[in-house]
Protein backbone atom coordinates (compact mmCIF):
# COMPACT_ATOMS: atom_id res chain seq x y z
CA UNK A 1 0.00 0.00 0.00
CA UNK A 2 1.84 3.32 -0.93
CA UNK A 3 1.81 6.24 1.40
CA UNK A 4 -0.49 8.14 -0.45
CA UNK A 5 -3.22 5.25 -0.04
CA UNK A 6 -2.83 5.44 3.56
CA UNK A 7 -2.88 9.00 4.24
CA UNK A 8 -6.25 9.09 1.65
CA UNK A 9 -7.57 6.03 3.82
CA UNK A 10 -6.92 8.19 6.82
CA UNK A 11 -8.54 11.20 5.26
CA UNK A 12 -11.99 9.12 5.05
CA UNK A 13 -11.86 7.96 8.48
CA UNK A 14 -11.20 11.44 10.08
CA UNK A 15 -13.93 13.30 7.60
CA UNK A 16 -16.26 10.10 8.43
CA UNK A 17 -15.97 10.99 12.56
CA UNK A 18 -16.51 14.78 11.51
CA UNK A 19 -19.78 13.57 10.00
CA UNK A 20 -20.87 12.06 13.49
CA UNK A 21 -19.90 14.59 15.09
CA UNK A 22 -21.92 16.95 12.96
CA UNK A 23 -25.15 14.96 13.11
CA UNK A 24 -27.64 14.18 15.91
CA UNK A 25 -27.54 11.82 18.24
CA UNK A 26 -30.98 10.01 16.96
CA UNK A 27 -29.86 10.01 13.40
CA UNK A 28 -30.05 6.92 11.14
CA UNK A 29 -26.97 5.69 10.81
CA UNK A 30 -25.86 4.06 7.33
CA UNK A 31 -22.86 2.01 6.52
CA UNK A 32 -21.45 2.67 2.63
CA UNK A 33 -18.84 0.59 0.95
CA UNK A 34 -16.29 1.86 -1.58
CA UNK A 35 -13.57 0.28 -3.65
CA UNK A 36 -11.82 3.35 -3.90
CA UNK A 37 -8.52 1.89 -6.41
CA UNK A 38 -9.90 4.79 -9.25
CA UNK A 39 -10.18 7.67 -6.35
CA UNK A 40 -14.33 8.25 -6.64
CA UNK A 41 -14.14 8.27 -2.55
CA UNK A 42 -13.49 11.25 -1.76
CA UNK A 43 -16.21 12.48 -4.45
CA UNK A 44 -18.89 10.48 -3.10
CA UNK A 45 -17.50 11.63 0.29
CA UNK A 46 -18.54 14.82 -0.70
CA UNK A 47 -21.90 14.22 -2.06
CA UNK A 48 -22.87 12.32 1.15
CA UNK A 49 -21.86 15.26 2.86
CA UNK A 50 -23.81 17.79 0.94
CA UNK A 51 -27.02 15.29 1.63
CA UNK A 52 -26.38 15.32 5.06
CA UNK A 53 -26.73 19.31 5.81
CA UNK A 54 -30.43 18.89 3.94
CA UNK A 55 -31.25 15.72 5.90
CA UNK A 56 -29.61 15.98 9.40
CA UNK A 57 -31.43 13.00 10.44
CA UNK A 58 -28.92 10.87 8.03
CA UNK A 59 -25.54 9.83 9.25
CA UNK A 60 -23.26 7.81 6.36
CA UNK A 61 -20.05 6.37 7.14
CA UNK A 62 -17.94 5.49 4.36
CA UNK A 63 -15.98 2.35 4.54
CA UNK A 64 -12.91 2.47 1.87
CA UNK A 65 -12.00 -1.31 0.66
CA UNK A 66 -10.04 -2.91 -1.85
CA UNK A 67 -12.00 -4.16 -4.97
CA UNK A 68 -11.35 -8.02 -3.82
CA UNK A 69 -13.65 -7.62 -1.10
CA UNK A 70 -16.45 -6.55 -2.49
CA UNK A 71 -15.99 -9.17 -5.11
CA UNK A 72 -15.47 -11.39 -2.48
CA UNK A 73 -16.36 -10.43 0.92
CA UNK A 74 -19.64 -8.52 0.39
CA UNK A 75 -21.92 -11.31 -1.16
CA UNK A 76 -20.80 -13.31 1.97
CA UNK A 77 -21.38 -10.62 4.18
CA UNK A 78 -24.86 -9.55 2.81
CA UNK A 79 -25.42 -13.75 3.66
CA UNK A 80 -24.94 -13.29 7.10
CA UNK A 81 -26.55 -10.41 7.62
CA UNK A 82 -23.59 -8.36 8.22
CA UNK A 83 -23.50 -6.24 5.44
CA UNK A 84 -23.20 -2.35 4.97
CA UNK A 85 -26.75 -0.55 4.01
CA UNK A 86 -25.07 1.05 0.94
CA UNK A 87 -22.13 0.15 -1.52
CA UNK A 88 -21.11 0.17 -5.00
CA UNK A 89 -21.40 -2.74 -6.68
CA UNK A 90 -20.35 -4.59 -10.20
CA UNK A 91 -21.91 -7.94 -9.77
CA UNK A 92 -25.40 -6.35 -11.05
CA UNK A 93 -27.24 -9.06 -11.33
CA UNK A 94 -25.40 -11.67 -8.82
CA UNK A 95 -26.70 -9.50 -5.68
CA UNK A 96 -30.20 -8.81 -6.93
CA UNK A 97 -32.03 -10.53 -3.79
CA UNK A 98 -30.13 -8.44 -1.32
CA UNK A 99 -31.10 -4.50 -3.57
CA UNK A 100 -33.79 -2.71 -1.63
CA UNK A 101 -36.34 -1.44 -4.22
CA UNK A 102 -36.31 2.06 -4.84
CA UNK A 103 -39.30 2.36 -7.22
CA UNK A 104 -40.98 3.66 -4.01
CA UNK A 105 -38.89 6.17 -3.29
CA UNK A 106 -38.33 7.49 -7.03
CA UNK A 107 -40.65 8.83 -10.10
CA UNK A 108 -40.48 5.30 -11.85
CA UNK A 109 -41.78 6.49 -15.31
CA UNK A 110 -38.51 9.29 -15.05
CA UNK A 111 -35.81 6.59 -14.22
CA UNK A 112 -37.16 3.91 -16.68
CA UNK A 113 -36.67 6.78 -19.08
CA UNK A 114 -33.45 7.94 -17.76
CA UNK A 115 -31.92 4.34 -17.21
CA UNK A 116 -33.91 2.12 -18.66
CA UNK A 117 -30.99 0.66 -20.94
CA UNK A 118 -28.79 -0.91 -17.66
CA UNK A 119 -31.71 -1.04 -15.13
CA UNK A 120 -32.47 -5.08 -16.38
CA UNK A 121 -28.83 -5.85 -15.68
CA UNK A 122 -29.91 -5.04 -12.01
CA UNK A 123 -33.22 -7.33 -11.85
CA UNK A 124 -31.60 -10.58 -12.63
CA UNK A 125 -34.40 -11.82 -14.57
CA UNK A 126 -37.41 -10.55 -12.88
CA UNK A 127 -39.98 -8.29 -14.04
CA UNK A 128 -39.64 -4.62 -12.36
CA UNK A 129 -37.98 -2.99 -10.11
CA UNK A 130 -35.82 0.01 -9.51
CA UNK A 131 -32.58 -1.23 -8.04
CA UNK A 132 -30.24 0.90 -8.95
CA UNK A 133 -27.98 4.34 -9.38
CA UNK A 134 -26.12 3.00 -12.36
CA UNK A 135 -22.68 5.39 -11.49
CA UNK A 136 -20.54 4.63 -14.58
CA UNK A 137 -21.48 3.30 -18.11
CA UNK A 138 -18.16 1.37 -18.83
CA UNK A 139 -16.75 -0.49 -21.83
CA UNK A 140 -13.86 -2.67 -22.08
CA UNK A 141 -10.66 -1.57 -24.53
CA UNK A 142 -7.01 -0.95 -24.94
CA UNK A 143 -4.70 2.18 -23.78
CA UNK A 144 -1.77 2.38 -25.81
CA UNK A 145 1.76 3.86 -25.12
CA UNK A 146 2.35 6.16 -28.27
CA UNK A 147 5.72 7.27 -26.81
CA UNK A 148 7.10 3.46 -27.34
CA UNK A 149 5.41 3.17 -30.77
CA UNK A 150 7.28 6.11 -31.80
CA UNK A 151 10.84 5.50 -30.12
CA UNK A 152 9.99 1.84 -31.81
CA UNK A 153 9.69 2.71 -35.10
CA UNK A 154 6.78 0.90 -35.33
CA UNK A 155 3.12 1.80 -36.89
CA UNK A 156 0.01 1.12 -35.15
CA UNK A 157 -2.18 -1.38 -36.41
CA UNK A 158 -5.32 0.48 -38.23
CA UNK A 159 -8.50 0.63 -36.89
CA UNK A 160 -10.55 -3.00 -37.33
CA UNK A 161 -6.81 -5.14 -36.85
CA UNK A 162 -6.93 -8.20 -35.83
CA UNK A 163 -5.45 -9.29 -32.03
CA UNK A 164 -3.13 -11.54 -33.71
CA UNK A 165 -2.19 -8.19 -35.52
CA UNK A 166 -1.63 -5.96 -32.33
CA UNK A 167 0.31 -8.87 -30.96
CA UNK A 168 3.23 -8.69 -33.46
CA UNK A 169 3.22 -5.00 -33.56
CA UNK A 170 3.61 -4.80 -29.65
CA UNK A 171 6.02 -7.72 -29.61
CA UNK A 172 8.33 -5.87 -31.76
CA UNK A 173 7.78 -2.98 -29.81
CA UNK A 174 8.86 -4.86 -26.74
CA UNK A 175 11.92 -6.44 -28.97
CA UNK A 176 13.26 -2.78 -29.77
CA UNK A 177 12.62 -1.16 -26.05
CA UNK A 178 13.40 -4.18 -23.86
CA UNK A 179 9.90 -3.56 -22.25
CA UNK A 180 8.85 -6.05 -19.89
CA UNK A 181 5.66 -6.81 -21.56
CA UNK A 182 4.21 -6.22 -24.95
CA UNK A 183 0.42 -6.48 -23.48
CA UNK A 184 -1.42 -7.07 -20.53
CA UNK A 185 -5.37 -7.38 -19.85
CA UNK A 186 -6.33 -7.13 -16.43
CA UNK A 187 -6.63 -10.63 -14.56
CA UNK A 188 -10.38 -10.56 -15.48
CA UNK A 189 -13.11 -12.97 -17.06
CA UNK A 190 -14.57 -9.72 -18.05
CA UNK A 191 -12.01 -8.28 -19.78
CA UNK A 192 -11.49 -11.72 -20.93
CA UNK A 193 -14.84 -11.86 -22.82
CA UNK A 194 -15.10 -9.27 -25.59
CA UNK A 195 -11.83 -10.48 -27.32
CA UNK A 196 -13.56 -14.18 -26.68
CA UNK A 197 -16.58 -12.85 -28.92
CA UNK A 198 -14.13 -11.45 -31.33
CA UNK A 199 -12.94 -15.14 -31.99
CA UNK A 200 -16.71 -16.44 -31.92
CA UNK A 201 -17.79 -17.31 -28.44
CA UNK A 202 -21.38 -17.10 -28.45
CA UNK A 203 -21.62 -17.73 -23.98
CA UNK A 204 -25.25 -19.03 -24.25
CA UNK A 205 -27.04 -21.83 -25.89
CA UNK A 206 -30.51 -22.05 -27.04
CA UNK A 207 -31.55 -22.94 -23.84
CA UNK A 208 -29.99 -19.68 -22.42
CA UNK A 209 -27.71 -21.37 -20.36
CA UNK A 210 -24.16 -19.76 -20.23
CA UNK A 211 -21.56 -22.10 -22.26
CA UNK A 212 -17.63 -22.56 -22.95
CA UNK A 213 -17.85 -23.08 -27.02
CA UNK A 214 -15.20 -23.00 -29.74
CA UNK A 215 -14.74 -18.94 -29.89
CA UNK A 216 -14.09 -19.29 -26.17
CA UNK A 217 -11.37 -21.71 -26.70
CA UNK A 218 -9.30 -20.13 -29.62
CA UNK A 219 -8.88 -16.78 -27.72
CA UNK A 220 -8.12 -18.87 -24.52
CA UNK A 221 -5.54 -20.74 -26.58
CA UNK A 222 -4.47 -17.35 -28.30
CA UNK A 223 -3.81 -15.84 -24.62
CA UNK A 224 -1.57 -19.33 -23.68
CA UNK A 225 0.70 -18.99 -26.18
CA UNK A 226 1.16 -15.03 -25.39
CA UNK A 227 1.74 -15.82 -21.80
CA UNK A 228 4.14 -18.90 -22.68
CA UNK A 229 6.23 -16.48 -25.31
CA UNK A 230 6.43 -14.05 -22.97
CA UNK A 231 4.34 -10.91 -24.66
CA UNK A 232 2.70 -11.38 -22.02
CA UNK A 233 4.14 -11.01 -18.12
CA UNK A 234 3.66 -13.68 -15.66
CA UNK A 235 2.42 -12.05 -12.76
CA UNK A 236 -0.82 -10.67 -13.49
CA UNK A 237 -2.95 -14.05 -15.00
CA UNK A 238 -0.62 -16.73 -13.95
CA UNK A 239 0.90 -16.30 -10.70
CA UNK A 240 -2.61 -15.44 -8.75
CA UNK A 241 -4.39 -18.35 -7.33
CA UNK A 242 -7.90 -18.78 -7.95
CA UNK A 243 -10.51 -16.13 -8.71
CA UNK A 244 -9.01 -12.90 -7.51
CA UNK A 245 -8.49 -10.10 -10.01
CA UNK A 246 -5.73 -8.27 -10.56
CA UNK A 247 -4.94 -5.39 -12.79
CA UNK A 248 -2.41 -3.89 -14.98
CA UNK A 249 -2.21 -0.30 -14.10
CA UNK A 250 1.30 -0.29 -12.70
CA UNK A 251 2.76 -1.62 -15.49
CA UNK A 252 1.21 0.93 -18.16
CA UNK A 253 1.94 3.87 -15.84
CA UNK A 254 5.61 2.57 -15.44
CA UNK A 255 6.39 1.94 -19.16
CA UNK A 256 6.90 -1.37 -18.92
CA UNK A 257 3.81 -2.61 -21.53
CA UNK A 258 3.01 -0.78 -24.56
CA UNK A 259 -0.73 -1.67 -24.92
CA UNK A 260 -2.76 -2.52 -21.53
CA UNK A 261 -6.47 -4.28 -21.97
CA UNK A 262 -8.45 -2.39 -19.31
CA UNK A 263 -11.45 -0.18 -19.67
CA UNK A 264 -13.15 3.08 -19.57
CA UNK A 265 -13.56 3.52 -16.27
CA UNK A 266 -9.77 3.83 -15.31
CA UNK A 267 -9.33 6.76 -18.13
CA UNK A 268 -8.62 9.15 -15.28
CA UNK A 269 -6.60 6.85 -13.30
CA UNK A 270 -4.35 7.16 -16.40
CA UNK A 271 -4.45 10.53 -16.78
CA UNK A 272 -3.34 11.00 -12.73
CA UNK A 273 -1.23 9.00 -13.04
CA UNK A 274 0.93 9.08 -16.38
CA UNK A 275 0.77 12.34 -16.55
CA UNK A 276 3.27 13.68 -18.75
CA UNK A 277 5.83 10.31 -18.79
CA UNK A 278 4.37 9.73 -22.01
CA UNK A 279 1.98 10.31 -24.92
CA UNK A 280 -0.83 7.44 -24.57
CA UNK A 281 -4.40 7.31 -26.41
CA UNK A 282 -7.38 4.76 -25.98
CA UNK A 283 -6.80 2.81 -29.57
CA UNK A 284 -10.15 0.91 -30.98
CA UNK A 285 -10.52 -3.04 -29.44
CA UNK A 286 -9.13 -5.57 -31.93
CA UNK A 287 -11.04 -7.97 -33.24
CA UNK A 288 -11.45 -11.61 -34.90
CA UNK A 289 -13.32 -13.54 -37.40
CA UNK A 290 -16.65 -12.64 -35.37
CA UNK A 291 -16.00 -8.64 -34.98
CA UNK A 292 -14.60 -6.65 -32.18
CA UNK A 293 -15.96 -7.61 -28.93
CA UNK A 294 -15.89 -5.64 -26.01
CA UNK A 295 -17.84 -5.73 -22.68
CA UNK A 296 -20.65 -3.48 -21.55
CA UNK A 297 -20.85 -3.01 -17.70
CA UNK A 298 -19.69 -0.83 -15.05
CA UNK A 299 -20.81 0.25 -11.36
CA UNK A 300 -23.78 0.65 -9.01
CA UNK A 301 -24.42 2.61 -6.24
CA UNK A 302 -27.26 0.14 -4.30
CA UNK A 303 -29.38 -0.11 -0.74
CA UNK A 304 -29.09 -3.16 0.68
CA UNK A 305 -32.02 -5.14 3.17
CA UNK A 306 -31.08 -4.92 6.48
CA UNK A 307 -34.24 -5.83 8.32
CA UNK A 308 -35.09 -2.59 9.63
CA UNK A 309 -37.41 -0.56 7.59
CA UNK A 310 -35.91 3.10 8.85
CA UNK A 311 -32.70 2.12 7.20
CA UNK A 312 -33.67 1.02 4.09
CA UNK A 313 -35.83 3.59 3.35
CA UNK A 314 -33.05 6.19 4.57
CA UNK A 315 -30.68 4.27 2.30
CA UNK A 316 -32.85 4.19 -0.64
CA UNK A 317 -33.50 7.84 -0.40
CA UNK A 318 -29.71 8.42 -0.82
CA UNK A 319 -29.55 6.35 -3.75
CA UNK A 320 -32.36 7.86 -5.50
CA UNK A 321 -31.07 11.68 -4.91
CA UNK A 322 -27.63 10.40 -6.13
CA UNK A 323 -29.58 9.53 -9.66
CA UNK A 324 -31.61 12.51 -9.71
CA UNK A 325 -30.13 14.70 -13.12
CA UNK A 326 -28.78 17.01 -11.41
CA UNK A 327 -26.33 15.10 -8.94
CA UNK A 328 -26.13 12.38 -11.49
CA UNK A 329 -24.37 15.20 -14.21
CA UNK A 330 -22.23 16.65 -11.49
CA UNK A 331 -20.44 12.94 -10.66
CA UNK A 332 -20.73 11.43 -14.13
CA UNK A 333 -18.49 14.65 -15.11
CA UNK A 334 -16.28 14.69 -12.05
CA UNK A 335 -15.61 11.00 -12.03
CA UNK A 336 -15.23 11.28 -16.34
CA UNK A 337 -17.59 8.21 -16.46
CA UNK A 338 -19.61 7.71 -19.40
CA UNK A 339 -23.54 8.35 -18.48
CA UNK A 340 -25.97 5.78 -17.93
CA UNK A 341 -28.21 8.55 -18.30
CA UNK A 342 -30.07 8.42 -21.25
CA UNK A 343 -30.52 12.48 -21.58
CA UNK A 344 -27.22 12.75 -20.51
CA UNK A 345 -25.74 10.79 -23.04
CA UNK A 346 -27.64 13.22 -25.50
CA UNK A 347 -26.55 16.06 -23.79
CA UNK A 348 -23.23 15.29 -23.53
CA UNK A 349 -20.81 16.18 -20.47
CA UNK A 350 -18.30 18.75 -19.98
CA UNK A 351 -15.57 16.88 -19.17
CA UNK A 352 -12.64 19.44 -19.77
CA UNK A 353 -14.89 22.03 -17.80
CA UNK A 354 -14.44 19.42 -14.29
CA UNK A 355 -10.34 19.11 -15.03
CA UNK A 356 -10.23 16.81 -18.41
CA UNK A 357 -7.25 16.89 -20.68
CA UNK A 358 -7.83 16.57 -24.40
CA UNK A 359 -6.50 13.03 -24.05
CA UNK A 360 -8.85 12.00 -21.64
CA UNK A 361 -11.91 13.78 -23.85
CA UNK A 362 -10.56 11.66 -26.79
CA UNK A 363 -10.46 8.74 -25.11
CA UNK A 364 -13.80 8.38 -23.60
CA UNK A 365 -14.89 9.41 -27.12
CA UNK A 366 -13.25 6.36 -28.37
CA UNK A 367 -15.24 3.93 -25.56
CA UNK A 368 -18.21 5.52 -26.46
CA UNK A 369 -18.31 4.67 -29.71
CA UNK A 370 -17.04 0.87 -29.00
CA UNK A 371 -20.00 0.83 -26.90
CA UNK A 372 -22.22 1.58 -29.58
CA UNK A 373 -20.21 -0.85 -31.88
CA UNK A 374 -20.39 -3.47 -29.14
CA UNK A 375 -24.40 -3.27 -29.30
CA UNK A 376 -24.23 -4.17 -32.63
CA UNK A 377 -21.50 -6.93 -33.46
CA UNK A 378 -21.51 -9.06 -30.01
CA UNK A 379 -25.29 -8.46 -28.43
CA UNK A 380 -24.62 -11.28 -26.46
CA UNK A 381 -22.06 -9.28 -24.73
CA UNK A 382 -25.09 -7.50 -22.67
CA UNK A 383 -27.28 -10.49 -22.11
CA UNK A 384 -23.88 -11.66 -20.10
CA UNK A 385 -23.82 -8.56 -18.49
CA UNK A 386 -26.82 -9.04 -16.98
CA UNK A 387 -26.91 -12.78 -16.33
CA UNK A 388 -26.76 -13.28 -12.29
CA UNK A 389 -24.35 -16.27 -13.46
CA UNK A 390 -22.16 -13.66 -15.39
CA UNK A 391 -19.35 -13.50 -12.38
CA UNK A 392 -19.99 -17.28 -12.24
CA UNK A 393 -18.19 -17.38 -15.69
CA UNK A 394 -15.74 -14.45 -14.74
CA UNK A 395 -14.03 -16.29 -11.41
CA UNK A 396 -14.34 -19.91 -13.78
CA UNK A 397 -12.32 -18.02 -16.54
CA UNK A 398 -9.20 -16.50 -14.35
CA UNK A 399 -9.53 -19.26 -12.19
CA UNK A 400 -8.52 -22.26 -14.40
CA UNK A 401 -7.13 -20.27 -17.99
CA UNK A 402 -4.23 -19.04 -14.95
CA UNK A 403 -4.00 -23.03 -13.94
CA UNK A 404 -3.42 -23.76 -17.89
CA UNK A 405 -0.90 -21.12 -18.07
CA UNK A 406 0.77 -23.05 -15.40
CA UNK A 407 1.20 -26.17 -16.84
CA UNK A 408 -1.00 -27.37 -13.78
CA UNK A 409 -3.96 -28.12 -15.90
CA UNK A 410 -4.24 -28.93 -20.45
CA UNK A 411 -6.43 -26.17 -22.49
CA UNK A 412 -8.99 -28.78 -22.45
CA UNK A 413 -8.58 -29.87 -19.08
CA UNK A 414 -9.32 -25.95 -18.05
CA UNK A 415 -12.21 -25.81 -19.98
CA UNK A 416 -13.58 -29.00 -18.69
CA UNK A 417 -13.21 -27.76 -15.15
CA UNK A 418 -15.07 -23.68 -16.26
CA UNK A 419 -17.83 -25.96 -17.89
CA UNK A 420 -18.59 -28.33 -14.66
CA UNK A 421 -18.41 -24.41 -12.52
CA UNK A 422 -20.90 -23.61 -14.71
CA UNK A 423 -23.10 -26.90 -14.51
CA UNK A 424 -22.75 -26.47 -10.74
CA UNK A 425 -23.51 -22.59 -9.96
CA UNK A 426 -25.40 -21.46 -13.22
CA UNK A 427 -28.10 -24.00 -13.73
Amino acid sequence: MTRERVYAIRGLAVSALALMAATSAGAVELDLMISDVDGKAAIIQEFAERYQESHPDVQITLNAVGYDVIREQLPLQLEAGTGPDLSFVTNLGGMHPYYVDLTPTVDAAAWEEAYGAVLPWYRAGTEGGIYAFHTEMTVTGPYVNLTMFEEAGVDLPAAGATWEDWAEATQQVMDATGSYAGMVMDRSGHRFAGPAMSYGAAFFNDAGEIIVDDGYKAFAQLMLDWHASGLMPPDIWPAISGAKYANGNELFFNAETPFYMSGSWNTSNVQNNVGDKFDWAVVPVPCGPAGCGVMPGGAGLVAFKSGEAEKEEAAAAFVAWMGETEQAREWYTRTYAIPAHAGLQAEGLDYAGAGASEQVAEALKAFTAMAAAAAEQTPQAYDLQGSQYGFVMYNATVQYLAAAMNDELTLDEALAKITEELETNAR
